[in-house]
């Protein structure tokens, strides 16, 4: 079937990471933009739908993800179109093409228009499609989002002003190039860190984004200001993605690791390493492996996993079945973690050596913290979230510890008194008091319960700006900080 309108577009979520793949086609030729790492999915859609991909195009090279677009190009002898001016390990291989503002290519019976929109990377292209006039559509990556744009600060501290003030231009281009009818089709914003905020909707247009986007509809000083004021930490694995990225990653292996035995689990948590529980949080608590660690896959798994784990970790994974083994393995490549040591489906009864009993975990609400607190007034109640959640509004007296911190302050801790861990959810909060006790802090508390019922519960809430920084605390590299109109204070990591 031939498509005789504008190209039509596919798209695929990758809900974990909070990004969006595209494959827009004409009925019979495809081109793919910012493919994910686990592929097959891509290459399902095309099968399905009876299409062959002459073009995988990246809008940028990513910070939170590694792409599969170069071995999905190799694979189906396609084009591999990246962005000019940036140094990759792979350039000057057969079928990568760079491309530079106004370059232009075909795809089957659609025209292809590329657009350097600088902001959220220096070298950040989009790509305009049409076809025989019609406005078609354009792949913002990480430039113009759904109501906002992508972050500037994750190239480097003394760029993300610079690229804060690129992205205000760079949105202005691509309106003053493009059709308001124009589809927007950006790769971030469903979640991901990698934009300045989190963004809601299905689809959206040029002149719809002209009326809501801050980049649209605010000077650029004012615009510059507010969007470095919104900046929060961002996960420290994102390091790793753009080197990753940049050396072109090979093809991975998604069949199951090797079944590691009772013994080999207590072996693997003895030498260090992470025994990851994907089971709920509740499960977790009730009974598990001492020393295993709990990320819920039903939750922002990989997310947390990643930003948490010493990097180079190795990792073993323990599900309720093996759909969950399978499920989880998909997003650890998707960052870089190309295959766990070994895995193991069942329960505690099936993961633990004869005479080894399950560990528990503590939980308390609000309600419950609070009537202990009255009481003994003993301990450290442990905010976990991150600046910009603690900022707005923290329990009185509260010690902040972000989640991405806890690993290396430990020390901080006592292992006598009760430490009451909460977070916003209690999602955070699991994953690190599953964390202390497999450091041996068994005095850690789970507060499982919504930040909102702090007040309920009768607790004083504060608003304050987060401690300074201290020697150890793991920083954003860069993160820039509005103290009033006009007077910017830069904290840069040392």
């Amino acid at each position: 079937m031939t498509y005789t309108s504008a190209p039509h577009i596919l798209v695929l979520e990758t809900k974990g990471l909070g990004d969006r793949s595209y494959i827009a086609h004409d009925g019979d030729h495809a081109l793919v933009v910012d493919p994910p790492r686990d592929f097959d999915r891509i290459e399902r859609l095309l099968a399905e739908h009876g299409l062959t991909v002459s073009h995988v195009a990246e809008t940028h090279i990513h910070n939170d993800y590694v792409t599969g677009g170069l071995e999905l190009a190799r694979r189906h002898g396609a084009i591999y179109v990246v962005p000019g001016d940036v140094d990759l390990a792979y350039l000057g291989q057969d079928g990568v093409v760079p491309v530079r503002d106004g370059d232009t290519f075909r795809v089957g019976s659609f025209d292809v228009a590329v657009v350097h929109t600088p902001g959220h990377t220096p070298h950040h292209v989009s790509f305009a499609v049409s076809r025989d006039g019609h406005p078609g559509a354009v792949f913002t990556g990480g430039s113009l989002l759904y109501g906002t744009v992508g972050r500037p600060d994750l190239v480097a501290p003394d760029l993300t002003e610079k690229q804060a003030h690129d992205q205000w231009h760079s949105a202005h281009r691509l309106v003053e190039r493009l059709d308001e009818e124009t589809a927007i089709y950006p790769t971030h914003g469903f979640g991901s860190f990698c934009s300045s905020i989190q963004t809601e909707g299905v689809q959206t247009n040029i002149g719809q984004e002209k009326g809501i986007n801050p980049a649209l509809t605010q000077r650029e000083e004012d615009f510059v200001e507010v969007l470095l004021a919104g900046l929060d930490v961002f996960p420290a694995y994102y390091a790793h993605m753009g080197p990753t990225n940049a050396a072109g990653p090979a093809d991975v292996d998604l069949s199951l690791p090797v079944l590691a035995e009772p013994a080999e689990l207590r072996r693997r948590i003895d030498a260090g390493e992470w025994i990851v529980d994907l089971r709920s949080r509740e499960m977790f608590a009730a009974g598990h492996v001492a020393g295993s660690v709990n990320f819920d896959l039903d939750g922002p798994f990989i997310n947390y996993l990643a930003w948490m784990i010493p990097w180079g970790t190795p990792v073993t994974l323990l599900g309720a079945t093996t759909e969950q083994i399978e499920a989880a393995q998909r997003e650890l490549v998707r960052v870089g973690i190309d295959r766990p040591a070994a895995q193991a489906v069942g329960g505690p009864v099936f993961w633990m050596e004869d005479g080894e009993q399950p560990k528990t975990i503590r939980r308390v609400t609000f309600d419950g913290l609070k009537a202990e607190w009255d009481v003994e007034h003993a301990g450290v109640v442990l905010d976990t979230r991150q600046i910009l959640e603690w900022e707005a509004g923290h329990v009185a007296g509260a010690t902040f510890m972000p989640f991405y911190d806890v690993h290396d302050r430990m020390g901080e801790l006592p292992r006598t008194e009760p430490v009451y861990v909460y977070c916003g959810s209690g999602y955070r909060a699991s994953a690190v008091v599953s964390m202390l006790h497999h450091h041996g802090f068994e005095n850690a508390v789970h507060v499982d319960d919504d930040f909102g019922n702090a007040a309920k519960a009768g607790f004083a809430i504060v608003s304050e700006e987060a401690p300074s920084r201290e020697p150890g605390w793991t920083w954003l590299a860069s993160r820039a900080v509005v103290r009033s109109a006009g007077e910017r204070v830069r904290e840069t990591a040392g």
